[in-house]
């Protein structure tokens, strides 16, 4: 156990470590620590405003909202440049607070909210925040990045541990994790346990055999010749024989989110099936009164 959670440990730091460069973008409210190499005189720290600008010492306000802190630290050095303030100036810029510090969790796991993070953190650890996901979630999911919602970031949690937590990406104050509803399909008639499944593995995908197994398989009073299936995405209707596809004679296929699997009744095999245990009730009873 003490391994494993080393090793925990370990992928989580490799995360951190990895993704060190992808600072978090300044935003309104955000409070900035400025200071200036050899000039503690200058040393600030003052909250950007709602227009998106800092004020700095000595010259007008800045706009620095959309940028990196080293975006802006290269901001205010250019502004105090231009305005003949200091000539070489040596800017750094820290984010001391994130006016947003709430990580908002919608969608397939069993508690999404608003969740408070001071820094960033692992997805793995904003999913667990939400409970984990649940039993309909879709492996591939997206991270809304504060302030920049054109390009999100995707992640697939691998049913494979070692790749999901080396594959992680960091979510930051202010993000949106989005877990979408994995495709449902639908195994109905005369199966063992009919019902809709989630096509929940990592690729998203089920074959007709696989989709079967997990309704139990047919019964044994199934007409398998006559099974239907009904697609959903191109509304067609289409017969098909499971019995050949279970022997290997037709090659087993995809099912696809929205589709029906029909297994229908047979009235002779239930015929049979109940004539010949009667029959073998009736000839086992009347061996017993002969013997008595």
């Amino acid at each position: 156990m003490r391994a494993i959670a080393l090793f925990l440990t370990m992928a989580g730091v490799a995360v951190a470590q990895s993704t060190s460069n992808n600072s978090l973008l300044i935003s309104s409210g955000d409070s900035l620590h400025i200071s200036i190499l050899d000039t503690p005189e200058m040393d600030q720290r003052a909250r950007v405003t709602d227009a998106g600008d800092v004020p700095v010492q000595g010259i007008a306000n800045v706009r620095v909202a959309g940028m990196s802190p080293a975006d802006a630290a290269a901001a205010i050095k250019h502004a105090l440049v231009s305005a003949h303030y200091l000539n070489h100036p040596q800017v750094s810029v820290v984010v001391d607070q994130y006016a947003t510090q709430n990580v908002t969790i919608i969608g397939e796991v069993r508690a999404p909210g608003a969740y408070p993070i001071a820094t960033p953190r692992p997805i793995l650890d904003v999913i667990a925040l939400g409970g984990g996901l649940d039993s309909v979630a879709d492996r591939n999911i997206l991270v809304e990045r504060r302030g920049d919602q054109s390009h999100p970031v995707r992640y697939e949690v691998s049913n494979d541990a070692e790749r999901a937590i080396k594959e992680q990406v960091l979510v930051n104050p202010g993000d949106t994790v989005v877990v979408p509803k994995a495709g449902i399909i639908y195994i109905l008639g005369d199966v063992n346990r009919p019902g809709g499944y989630a096509m929940s593995d990592n690729a998203s995908q089920l074959s007709m055999l696989e989709a079967l197994s997990m309704a139990g398989g047919a019964a044994k009073t199934a007409k398998l010749g006559h099974t239907r299936l009904l697609r959903k995405a191109d509304h067609s209707d289409m017969q098909i024989s499971l019995g050949d596809i279970q022997k290997g004679k037709q090659p087993d296929f995809a099912m696809a989110p929205g589709d029906i699997l029909y297994v229908p009744f047979s009235y002779a095999k239930n015929l049979f099936i109940t004539s010949s245990g009667g029959i073998t009730g009736a000839a086992s009873s009347a061996a017993i009164y002969a013997v008595q």
